[in-house]
């Protein structure tokens, strides 16, 4: 069986991930402490309870890995660089290719950026990937970063990489405020939508190593363009936050 290493595993997209993932993959779940995760969800799974923004955490960990995706950080809009993105969002990802620059298994990473990344253009305009980033926080800035790592080691080290510029996400308890304004939900993304986006970037086969695309559900008016997603990835949404 495919063996998927999922990095962050106990956030609200990787436990939700796991559900989606966990009868067709062998999974081999990574975070720092998976006290609260819930227990159903271990059983069949390999757990490594490790801080990967340590170096020698990763020693052996991507061994007969096929796949990773990368969903570890520290996902606050209001953190500052030094105390809160430095390590996780800096130093772990770098640490996680250097290893798969090593690995003889990995065929691909797929790696959590954020709308953050693109979010100062102004509200009126839809956003593509093609354009220049232009980051709202310094998260936002740290997943630029992520997204620069990663075609780097992509057009220079051969590791096949696809980013997504994850929206607003929603887990299947949540749902669109009824009064959130035409902007909030032009940025909705649905549980479900992700799962189907993740599946298209495990099974696609792509002309560069690198691509980079935006992740949003199929709303009526969106913020971000989802062309190069449906186009390069063959992905087809079904949720849209303006018919609930």
């Amino acid at each position: 069986m495919t063996k998927l290493l999922i990095t962050g595993a106990t956030g609200t997209i990787g436990t939700n991930l796991v559900k989606h993932l966990e009868s067709d993959y062998q999974l081999v779940l990574a975070d720092i402490d998976f006290s609260d995760f819930p227990e159903d969800l271990k059983q069949g799974s390999i757990i490594i309870e490790k801080d990967l923004s340590k170096l020698d955490a990763w020693e052996n960990l991507l061994d007969d890995i096929d796949y990773v995706i990368q969903l570890a950080g520290n996902p606050d809009a209001g953190a500052e660089f030094y105390e809160g993105l430095l390590d996780l969002n800096y130093k772990l990802p770098q640490n996680l290719y250097m290893e798969a620059n090593k690995s003889d298994s990995v065929k691909r990473i797929i790696f959590a950026s954020s709308i953050h990344a693109s979010d100062a253009y102004p509200d009126n305009v839809q956003v593509k990937t093609s354009e220049p980033a232009r980051p709202d926080d310094l998260y936002g800035v740290s997943k630029v970063f992520l997204e620069g790592l990663a075609s780097y080691y992509a057009y220079k080290k051969g590791i096949e990489s696809i980013g997504i510029r994850i929206g607003d996400y929603k887990s299947p308890e949540e749902d669109i405020d009824p009064e959130a304004d035409f902007y909030s939900r032009g940025k909705y993304f649905s549980y479900r939508d992700m799962n189907h986006l993740i599946d298209c970037c495990l099974k696609a086969d792509l002309e560069e190593p690198y691509l980079l695309v935006n992740g949003i559900s199929n709303n009526s008016f969106p913020r971000l363009d989802i062309d190069q997603a449906y186009k390069k990835l063959g992905y087809q949404p079904q949720d849209n936050a303006f018919e609930k």
